[in-house]
């Protein structure tokens, strides 16, 4: 695969770490309280000393379904990052209100 579309310093920067892709399909009527838990636990997440980001998105038609992409600093960040209370709180809250909730870890390979 080539990479001449983005500076190698670029690349590095972005494609270093461990993600972890996230799909959320809220149950009817619950798309609303699915994006507000979301919207509370960004800033929150982002504190944390290994999360580098968190992304939140919405499907803009159909609006249940939500994808997070959460990028760390190295696997052990999001085994951290699943202790934390503010992530415990907002899990409490999200799973009952979820039709499906897929997680994926990914590491870079280019």
């Amino acid at each position: 695969m080539k990479t001449n579309w983005i500076t190698a310093d670029t690349l590095a920067a972005l494609n270093e770490g461990f993600v972890v892709a996230i799909m959320l399909e809220a149950k009817d009527g619950e798309a609303d309280a699915v994006a507000e838990n979301t919207r509370k636990l960004a800033p929150l997440a982002m504190t944390e000393p290994k999360m580098k980001l968190f992304l939140p998105y919405q499907s803009p038609t159909n609006p249940a379904l939500f994808f997070v992409f959460e990028l760390y600093t190295d696997e052990s960040g999001w085994a951290e990052h699943q202790q934390y209370d503010h992530f415990k709180e907002a899990i409490a809250d999200l799973l009952p209100r979820l039709k499906r909730r897929e997680r994926i870890p990914l590491v870079p390979f280019l």
